[in-house]
């Protein structure tokens, strides 16, 4: 075994001026760790492992800047181990296994490795493979990251053999903790230059952080700079240049779009307008295509409001018709009041579900044939042959309806596929079916 470390020993040993002040500020203990109390306050399962030694293989999921590295970091050096890191986006499959060969030569020296994998949800399932076989026999200490949800990203070959543990974003609070420790700190930090930072401009920086420790620290250092050349105290001159254009986090691919338009979804089928304005408000400060919202938006107008409103699907066109001729920021307006206009208006999903489950039917029964009087007879023979024989003309009936004709192939009978509800539009649609279902009935001698 390699010579025993100090758990609290600094973990990097290279000059540390020639860092950003996010990495000089990396966490050297579970002490200094800010945000995640759930994982690694004192007593928990996870920070007891960690402290004993007995790790074990892990993916680690959270968002960027909730201390995934850090906490690999730290794994190592309370196990005594090495620590090796690959970018699943800068390596392939060669480098992967001259890391794996590494590992296995110090394993057989009696040295472990704590192998770290950043982005881990980028590697192909036989990239993930390659590691199986390291990780059950032990000469590896496996630590996936990944921001994206590794239910959907990651095979279950890897995912059976790793425990996985959610990384939560740090709250400003907490931030506010690090920035804190960043200006007192002489060595790593920014203590002794003379920076001065009001306790109110650090709450700004670490809500503009949007829960990334290391966007928070990078931001504090690019104010300290700017404030160092100019006497040494933060401005508010100073924080509006450095928070200029900041975004909120999204991802337009990943875990994050998938969850938020998903609660837009929700909060329109709830009937709360705020909630769905926040969540499309929050989608376009992201930078989703507008053009992607008029689609989904359109959805909901057909699949959770349908026939309560019919007008909502007219509004829906015309809302992505009106973004399509203005653009943004213009055209926002006319979606931002479609979403007011879906959360707010009566629900019915009755013709979502009756499609879902005429659709079932026609993959149980397979091709049934169309009853005879329904067929088409343009020609003597198709007549001859008794296409359309039967047909009652439901205009020429009093009443207008053929009562006792029967629609539906014989193997299948009966079906009450649409079942409007008692709301908005569909109410009124619901007195006239269920008059017309019951007098059909009757006349096909069912129960009246």
């Amino acid at each position: 075994m390699s010579k025993s470390r100090n758990p609290t020993a600094p973990l990097f040993q290279a000059p540390e001026g020639l860092k950003p002040l996010a990495e000089r500020m990396r966490p050297a203990s579970l002490d200094d760790i800010v945000g995640q109390r759930r994982l690694v306050a004192p007593g928990s399962a996870l920070r007891r492992a960690i402290e004993s030694g007995n790790v074990h293989s892990m993916i680690l999921w959270g968002p960027p800047g909730c201390g995934k590295t850090t906490l690999a970091l730290l794994l190592a050096k309370y196990a005594d181990a090495r620590f090796r890191a690959i970018s699943a986006v800068l390596s392939g499959l060669p480098e992967v296994r001259v890391v794996l060969a590494e590992a296995q030569a110090a394993f057989e020296q009696g040295e472990r490795t704590v192998l770290f994998v950043d982005e881990v949800h980028r590697f192909n399932k036989s990239q993930q493979d390659a590691f199986l076989p390291h990780i059950e026999r032990g000469s590896i200490l496996f630590v996936g990251a990944t921001t994206e949800n590794p239910s959907f990203e990651l095979n279950s070959a890897l995912l059976s053999r790793c425990r996985v543990h959610v990384m939560e974003s740090v709250a400003a609070a907490d931030i506010v903790d690090a920035l804190q420790r960043a200006l007192v700190d002489g060595v790593r930090g920014l203590g002794g230059q003379g920076l001065r930072v009001d306790e109110d401009k650090l709450a700004l920086i670490a809500q503009a952080a949007d829960g990334d420790v290391r966007r928070g620290l990078t931001l504090l250092e690019i104010a300290a700079e700017l404030a160092l050349g100019e006497g040494g105290e933060v401005t508010d001159a100073t924080l509006e240049q450095v928070l200029a254009d900041r975004t909120r986090r999204f991802d337009k691919q990943g875990e994050q779009f998938y969850d938020q338009i998903s609660a837009l979804h929700k909060s329109v089928r709830s009937s709360d307008p705020d909630a769905a304005l926040y969540w499309f408000a929050r989608m376009l400060d992201g930078g989703c295509d507008p053009h992607y919202l008029s689609r989904r938006l359109t959805r909901m107008a057909v699949e959770d409001i349908g026939l309560a409103d019919p007008r909502a699907l007219q509004m829906a066109l015309e809302a992505w018709d009106a973004y399509d001729r203005l653009g943004s920021p213009e055209g926002d307006l006319a979606l931002a009041q479609l979403v007011l206009y879906l959360a707010t208006c009566a629900k019915s999903n009755a013709g979502y579900v009756a499609f879902g489950e005429a659709r079932a039917d026609v993959r149980e029964f397979g091709t049934q044939a169309v009853p005879m009087h329904l067929r088409n007879a343009p020609t003597k023979l198709l007549k001859q042959l008794g296409h359309g024989s039967g047909y009652q003309y439901d205009h020429d009936l009093a009443g207008g309806v053929a009562l006792d004709q029967v629609a539906l192939p014989a193997a299948i009978g009966d079906r009450a596929y649409y079942r409007p509800v008692e709301r908005g539009m569909e109410l009124r649609l619901k007195e006239k079916l269920d008059a017309l279902r019951l007098a059909r009935a009757q006349a096909r001698g069912g129960p009246g």
